[in-house]
Order: C-alpha cells, then structure tokens, then sequence
C-alpha cells in the first residue's frame, strides 16, 4: 500500500463515497416509490417499471443486496481513510480521519443523496433498477445467505418476509389519498368521489322523504280529484294507496295514465290495473347497497319500512344519486324551501329540514349519527320539548327556538358561525342552495 500515490488513494476514497451515496439514494428511491403509481406503469407496459416492481416483489432480497454493498464500500473507505491519515500525519490523524470521514459520509453519502431520493423517488429508482437486476443474479448465493441469516432472525420474532405485504387501502386511507390529489383532480370530481365513499356510512332513512312529506294518489278520493292532482303534479312517479300510505296498493308512473286521460277512461280499478307492486326497502339499508338493490331489481323508487313493517317514507334512485353529484333542481324556490336568510346573517330553518341537508347548504358540520333532523336534533340534546325563545349551543353553533307547535319545533334559527374550544370563532362560508326537496318521487 505504500507505493500506491496518495493521489490515488484519494481518488479511489471519492469513488467509494460516491458508491455509497448511490447505495444510499437508490435504496430510499425503492423503498419510497408510489406503489399504485409503480403498479399502474407497470400495466402500461413501462419497462423500467416492470423491472422495479419485480425487484420489490421480494424486498428482503434487493435491500440484503443494498445493505452488502453499501457496508462493503463504507468499510473500504474507512480503511483507506486511515492509510491516508497515517501518511499525512501519522497516529495521531486517525481519529481526526475518522471523524472526518464521518462527517463526509453522513453530508454526501447519508443525508443529501437520501433526501434527494425521498423527493424524486422514480429518477433515482427506475435507473438503479437496471443495475441491480444483473448484479443480484451475480451475488445471488451470498445474498441468499444473508437473508436465510436475516430472516430467520425475523421469524424469531413472528415475521414473515416470504412476500411483500399489499395490504388494501382502508376507506379512511383512500379519503386521504383523493382528498390529496390536488390539481390532479378537478375538486368536484375529488367531492363526488368522497360522497361515493360515504354512502357505506348514510343509509336510506338519511335521505328519504318522511311519511308526512310523501305525496301519493288516495284511491278514497273521487276520480275527479285524484285527475286534477295528476294533471298538476311535478312527479312522475306516485304512490297508491287506500286512505293512508300504510294502506299502499302499488307505484304509478304518470307517462301510464296519460292514455287514460287523454281519453277521459280514467277509474279507481284502471289506477289499480297500471299499478306496479310496491317495494319496499328495510330501515338501516345502506345507500350503496340499496343502489345496488335499485339496479338488480330494475326499480327508481321504494318505500322504507321499519321492523314492525310500518311505513317511515319513500326513497328514490335520486335521492342516492344526489348524495353522489349534489341537488338536480335548479329551482331556487325548491331549494330555498327549508332555509331563509336573515337580514343579521343567520338561517331561519324548518325543524323538519334534515340534517345531512343543511350541512350540505350550510357549510356546518351537525352530527348525523343520531336524528335526521334538526327537530329530532335539538329535542335529543334538550330532553324536552323547548319553548320559543330558548337559545342552546349545538354541537359548536348558536341555535334559537323561533316556534314550536304539536310537541315539535317548527322553526329553529342557526348563527353562521362555529365556535372554537379555544375561543376562536370562525365565519362559515358559502350560501344555502338545498334543503328537503319534494322531487324525490321520481323525475320532475
């Protein structure tokens, strides 16, 4: 060693740093890639890819590979750092060497190239992925001993690394992962996309119309009503039934009775003749399961039915497919129907409006795990029917009783503005544009 020029020593330790911060860099490119991103490239016939994603099928392999090479050069530099040491200024500059070499390390073998990789991951792992193919077939045997030493080691622990985990993204996990999507996704689409994925958590009494609201055909009535309700109505399909919807004999599409009507031959027994069987949908049915349902048995619209098979309301194909892509209507009398703004800022609300509506008009998030609407909401958090006037603090927002009638509140008045734990109060954006609309039985 002591013929060989300290030039090329010092040559030959630069190569080795720069080994080592190659080593370094491609093992956090690998290790950092976007696994569903490598995936798709891979599908689309990306060659490098396909090569990357084959090494990380076993990832004990390519990081024992990594790890042999890197501490190989590591060890090689810290030797010639000494020899080199030992000439310029002899025992004593081999802890200095040391720590110098430390430091060089770390900076340009360690840190840079580490964090270089973390922030461009594919530049630095689909180029290493063509070097590191040939050279594990090459030092496969002493790469296969360390990692039968390695994971046996691992399975004294109760690991297995036969396989690379690919564990599926959780709902929470892909919330995330569109929310974080940025400009990659219009914003609307990335809304329309979480909505798909919050119809596990919404079931159907969420958006259906409350037996109160439905409006349908009374075979008790006499022909000359129910044709005057016909001609009149902004729905084209209907429930029929005798004197109250308990009593439902079927669902009407209206496109059916024009016939009828236009030659004056309608009767109580031809709405009974065009009536298609009812259906009827369980309370508690999740919406993507019940648009699943709509779709296999051929239907736009059912009746939801409690335990004791009592009637609680009606929901439609649209109901669910507006949790999806927002309100149809662009009617802004049927959207302003539940919701009135104030002259100080505030909202005048039914008690009636649901829940899951205002916070989509509003802005505001009122918890949607318990009662469906607002009446049900203040009544469950006051215990007791309140009185006019009667101001409370739910769930952050400023609430006033405006009236109150038949053991209900009528109409609740809710301040725009979110109060903080900490004090800080915070203008809610936006303007009302919904609330419970009528045109759930059907298209308009």
């Amino acid at each position: 060693m002591e013929n060989i020029p300290l030039s090329a020593l010092l040559a030959a330790l630069v190569l080795l740093i720069l080994l080592s911060a190659l080593f370094s860099a491609s093992e956090t490119g690998l290790m950092t890639l976007n696994r569903y991103r490598l995936r798709h490239l891979a599908k689309a016939g990306h060659p490098a890819a396909i090569r990357t994603q084959a090494l990380l099928q076993r990832p004990d392999r390519i990081i024992g590979l990594i790890l042999l090479g890197n501490n190989f050069v590591n060890i090689l530099a810290s030797s010639l750092t000494t020899l080199i040491a030992l000439r310029l200024l002899g025992e004593a500059g081999i802890a200095l060497g040391a720590l110098i070499l430390t430091l060089v390390i770390l900076i340009f073998a360690e840190v840079a190239p580490k964090t270089l990789a973390a922030l461009h991951p594919e530049r630095i792992a689909f180029p290493a992925a063509f070097v590191y193919v040939p050279l594990l077939r090459i030092l496969y045997p002493l790469v296969w001993i360390i990692n039968i030493l390695a994971n046996a080691v691992l399975r004294l622990g109760g690991v297995s690394p036969s396989h690379a985990s690919h564990r599926p993204l959780s709902m929470e996990e892909l919330r995330t992962l569109v929310g974080e999507a940025g400009g990659m996704i219009p914003r609307q689409h990335q809304q329309m996309l979480l909505n798909i994925l919050d119809l596990e958590k919404a079931t159907v009494e969420d958006v259906m119309i409350p037996r109160n609201e439905v409006v349908g055909i009374d075979l008790t009535d006499d022909i000359d009503s129910i044709r005057d309700q016909l001609l009149h109505t902004q729905y084209t399909r209907l429930p029929l039934f005798e004197s109250t919807i308990d009593q439902v004999v079927g669902m009407i599409h209206v496109r059916h009775l024009l016939p009828l009507l236009q030659e004056d031959r309608l009767s109580h027994d031809g709405l009974r003749t065009i009536a298609r069987a009812p259906y009827f949908i369980p309370e508690g049915t999740s919406l993507n399961r019940q648009i699943l349902n709509f779709q296999q048995e051929g239907r736009r619209s059912g009746l939801v039915v409690d335990e004791y098979g009592d009637i609680l309301g009606l929901v439609t194909l649209e109901d669910i497919l507006e949790e999806i892509i927002g309100e149809f209507t662009t009617d802004p009398a049927a959207l302003m129907k539940d919701i009135s703004v104030e002259a100080d800022g505030s909202y005048l609300v039914t008690g009636s409006a649901s829940v899951r509506e205002l916070n989509r008009a509003l802005h505001i998030q009122l918890p949607t795990d318990g009662p469906k609407t607002l009446n049900g909401l203040i009544l469950e958090y006051m215990e007791a029917i309140p009185e006019p006037g009667t101001s409370l603090l739910l769930a952050g927002y400023p609430v006033e009783i405006v009236q109150t009638r038949d053991n209900v509140v009528r109409t609740a008045r809710i301040q725009p503005r979110l109060h903080r734990p900490g004090g800080e109060d915070r203008n809610v954006s936006g303007s009302p544009h919904g609330g419970q609309e009528g045109d759930g039985h059907g298209e308009g």
